[in-house]
């Protein structure tokens, strides 16, 4: 495991020292082979300051471009230690307005002076061997090469640095840095060479037009780098968010479980057994999806009800039928309020009503029912019937079948009862009454935070046929 240093060690200090010395004398060594045209270095030096200045701050130890471009555009016409002055000083300057601490600045120099001239040197060494000039479409194949290679080197340096720094690994870094700027760094090496081709046809004139692309560049630079921040910090409330309604829903279930024993196990299974159902049905894996949050959200809206009517074991008054008969539209109100959950409540809502339209709360029939609801009813009235924990004499699962077929086309849709009986006679869905762990199972709760918060959902996850939110 990597480990976070505030700042580098004498070793790592002395080491950037001796590279940056060595960086220095390679430059003067190789200095007479260079192209030393001064009105192109200060134009380039101009471009690569303003770009510099103008940066865009990623985080308060990380800032981004475009003086690449004419650092690039440097090395290939001019060589690399003309190149590695002009993105020294840039730097350099850049550093001493913004006060960069020391060993941050050393790590920067030591950057700027090396990726431009191993990038000069590599593309003239190239260039001279092969013997392309810029009338060759090889000339213009190098220079994106060439850009490439700078890249490299320059975001493997920070990254390196940076890692090292953080105490955090590499890779995870370098990606981190590298990816969400590659389109842009793309459309700069295409730049490049736009700007090349340019000047060895109208010489000076043609970096003006490098003056206007720089800017719209820069500012692109920026508008994609302010983008990516955004995205994730909206990632980040939405897992807020999404954490904070999936636990409110799973505490109210579990809050609930404690008033009545048989709720949490009663949720999961009919959780389970809708599911099974929608999917044997030949529904899509959102509506699956959709139809197992409903059915464990089902009888939340059991709140409501008293525990004198909640455990009850005598018979119940009309008074307190009109109270049970509430807790659909009462479930159906808390979770239509939490945000994109408008077609679970509407499910929630239904999930009582009744083929031949005596059901509640409002009477619906036949086709008027959505269908997830249809299925979560012929699920919740099987488990009612087989359950150990039920207050009442439980059924055995034939007697249960006998009974579902009975009120097939009256009380529940026919379909998904003989769809149902087909899973259980083939053993296709089974449940274990009393297992809590099973709950835990079904309400899968990081899963469902992470469902949640992803860009496609829940709102848009739950547009299914048939069921619109509310």
């Amino acid at each position: 495991m990597a480990t976070e240093h505030s700042r580098p060690t004498i070793w790592i200090v002395l080491l950037e020292c001796v590279c940056l010395v060595a960086t220095i004398v390679v430059a003067i060594l190789t200095a007479a082979t260079a192209d030393w045209d001064l009105a192109l270095i200060g134009i380039l030096l101009a471009f690569a300051l303003f770009s510099d200045l103008t940066a865009i701050r990623t985080n308060p130890k990380l800032k981004l471009s475009s003086s690449f471009l004419p650092i690039v555009v440097a090395m290939v016409l001019l060589g690399g230690p003309p190149a590695a002055v002009v993105s020294v000083i840039a730097i350099a300057v850049g550093m001493v307005i913004e006060r960069t601490p020391l060993h941050y600045a050393l790590n920067n120099l030591l950057t700027y002076a090396i990726f431009p001239l191993a990038g000069g040197l590599a593309f003239h060494a190239v260039a001279t061997a092969t013997g392309v000039t810029d009338n060759q479409p090889a000339f213009y194949a190098f220079v994106v090469a060439d850009f490439g290679l700078a890249l490299l080197i320059n975001f493997s340096l920070i990254a390196g640095y940076g890692s090292y720094i953080e105490g955090t690994p590499f890779l995870p870094k370098f990606r981190y840095i590298f990816l969400p700027v590659l389109p842009s760094e793309a459309a700069a090496a295409v730049m490049a060479v736009g700007i090349v081709y340019l000047y060895s046809r109208a010489g000076l004139p043609a970096i003006a037009l490098f003056g206007v692309v720089l800017i719209v560049f820069q500012y692109l630079l920026g508008a994609l780098l302010v983008s990516r921040d955004r995205a994730e910090e909206l990632e980040k409330r939405s897992n807020q968010l999404a954490s904070f309604q999936v636990g409110m829903l799973s505490a109210l279930l579990r809050t609930l479980d404690l008033r009545d024993q048989m709720t949490a196990r009663h949720s999961a299974a009919v959780a389970r057994y809708s599911r099974a159902i929608a999917q044997r049905a030949g529904f899509s894996r959102q509506e699956e999806e959709l139809v197992h949050i409903a059915a464990l959200l089902h009888d939340i809206g059991k709140f409501i009800l008293p525990d004198r009517i909640l455990k009850a074991n005598v018979p119940l008054t009309d008074e307190d039928w009109m109270l049970i008969k509430r807790h659909p539209q009462q479930g159906a109100r808390v979770v239509s309020a939490l945000d994109g959950y408008g077609p679970v409540a509407d499910i929630i809502l239904a999930h009582h009503e009744r083929i031949d339209g005596k059901g509640y709360p409002r009477g619906l029939k036949g086709d008027e029912i959505p269908e997830l609801a249809r299925i979560i009813s012929v699920a919740d009235t099987y488990d009612v019937m087989t359950a150990r924990d039920s207050y009442r004499t439980p059924m055995s699962s034939y007697d249960a079948i006998v009974e579902l077929r009975r009120v097939a086309g009256a009380q529940l849709d026919a379909r998904f009862v003989e769809v149902f009986i087909e899973l259980l006679e083939g053993k296709d869905v089974s449940f274990q009454h009393g297992e809590a762990a099973d709950f835990e199972k079904e309400l899968a709760l990081e899963t469902r935070i992470a469902e949640t918060a992803s860009p496609d959902g829940p709102s848009n996850r739950f547009q299914v046929a048939g069921v619109q939110p509310s």
